[in-house]
């Protein structure tokens, strides 16, 4: 199935850490958010075509007590006014060990975030640097795009349907272009 099969998806949720923004683990520091070249750029063409956006976060170091929600708020209220508004945020508090349904690689965080925005999964896109990133979306019904970075592992990228080499060709990947 090559990109021209299928329409352009009507939102794009990105994961945060690693994806729009260079990953500091457990950061609670707004004044480390960096984000990456291409992302505001691909933002606003999103958002341009009418493209709604989206981001969904694993955020364990709250169960583990390395951040407070205080901290993950002021660190994603920075990454907002680095890349402009949302439409909706979706942290998964929990650890690894919680079993939760929210917490990538399921599909919680992507259930709820297009419940939220009206739409199906199916409608819906998912962007990130790791397997559980598009697995998630897998499991959710929607499509996913793995940009691969230097934690990505290999055996993820080979599993991942579509990849893409950064942000930019994801994005061109899921509106069909060249």
């Amino acid at each position: 199935m090559g990109s021209s099969d299928f329409a352009p998806p009507r939102a794009v949720l990105f994961d945060r850490d690693g994806t729009l923004v260079r990953d500091v683990p457990y950061n609670g520091n707004p004044a480390l958010v960096d984000p990456f070249p291409q992302a505001a750029a691909v933002l606003q063409e999103l958002r341009s075509r009418g493209i709604r956006t989206g981001v969904i976060s694993n955020q364990s170091g709250l169960a583990r007590g390395l951040l407070t929600p205080a901290q993950v708020q002021a660190v994603n209220a920075r990454v907002e006014e680095l890349l402009g508004p949302f439409d909706v945020w979706e942290i998964c508090p929990h650890s690894a060990e919680d079993g939760c349904p929210c917490r990538k690689p399921a599909p919680g965080m992507i259930h709820s975030a297009c419940a939220r925005l009206g739409l199906r999964p199916a409608d819906t896109a998912v962007i990130g640097d790791i397997g559980a990133d598009v697995e998630a979306a897998a499991a959710a019904g929607a499509r996913g795009v793995l940009v691969p970075t230097s934690v990505t592992r290999p055996e993820e990228a080979a599993a991942a349907t579509l990849v893409a080499a950064d942000l930019a060709g994801a994005v061109d990947l899921l509106l069909g272009s060249p």
